[in-house]
């Protein structure tokens, strides 16, 4: 994927999203909840647009929308949450995608008369969004691993994937994805100095799989993507921030996003044409 377009969600630059929409990840459930406010106009729209897309990019759990404190009388964003039903069904594995509403609302009234049925859940509220999801665990090849913020902790991050890469025949993505995890947990380890969680799971079926990795620290900040300072010897291989230059380079799609108690960074590891299988 190109340089200039990680899925961060929530960091300050020209992807920087309005504080009407706010998108947040359970490190132990993988659900994110992504709560939308104010009147629904073009701007609200276009951002609500652009988080959804993010939140599905990296294949959670789940999605919780919640639309309580948004403003909509005429009922215009319905097609916004159809679709992101319709999207997330159709991953493999599927993404529930649970909106919440009062029933009342006129929003809530025209996605019942628009079908949504088998793949829209409409909830009164987000604890009952919640309780409906927790039962839910559609990630069964799934390993994770509590490591403290040392550097050398990368060691056992990468010895986690390999595991993970040799008992759900993944084999060809071991090499890019031991890269990226290391990098990731040193970033962690280096600018957080907390206690981290790898999480490693597929995702797709058998004949387009893909792994996921994620890993978790307790600092809120995301990350920032910095491009290299050149000097009279060339670019710099010291500078702070270009670990995620080798995980832009070698993921096939990555992130960002807050998590309860600070933040998670994801990669998605996909087969490439030059890799055999």
């Amino acid at each position: 994927m190109s340089a200039g377009s990680p899925h961060l969600i929530g960091w300050s630059g020209d992807d920087a999203v309005a504080d009407s929409v706010l998108a947040v990840i359970d490190a132990d459930t993988a659900v994110i909840e992504l709560s939308v406010w104010g009147g629904w106009d073009r701007a609200l729209s276009a951002q609500a647009r652009t988080v959804l897309d993010k939140c599905l990019v990296e294949h959670p759990a789940a999605v919780i929308v919640d639309l309580h404190r948004l403003r909509d009388p005429q009922a215009v964003s319905a097609p916004l949450w159809l679709t992101a039903c319709a999207q997330g069904a159709a991953m493999e594995p599927p993404i529930a995608v649970a909106v919440c509403l009062p029933a009342r609302e006129a929003l809530a009234r025209r996605l019942r008369r628009l079908g949504a049925r088998d793949w829209l859940v409409l909830y009164a509220t987000v604890p009952q969004a919640r309780a409906a999801l927790a039962g839910r665990h559609p990630l069964p090849d799934r390993l994770s691993l509590a490591l403290p913020p040392d550097p050398s902790a990368s060691v056992q991050a990468r010895a986690l994937v390999s595991e993970a890469c040799a008992a759900w025949g993944l084999g060809h993505l071991s090499e890019r994805a031991r890269l990226i995890v290391s990098e990731l947990v040193v970033n962690a380890a280096e600018h957080a100095g907390t206690d981290i969680e790898v999480v490693v799971s597929a995702r797709g079926s058998s004949v387009a799989a893909a792994l996921h990795l994620a890993v978790y620290d307790g600092d809120p900040v995301l990350p920032a993507l910095h491009d290299p300072v050149t000097g009279p010897l060339g670019p710099s291989l010291t500078d702070r921030g270009l670990g995620l230059r080798i995980v832009d380079a070698a993921a096939s799609a990555w992130g960002a996003l807050p998590a309860h108690g600070g933040k998670l960074v994801w990669a998605i590891v996909r087969s490439r044409p030059e890799e055999p299988w």
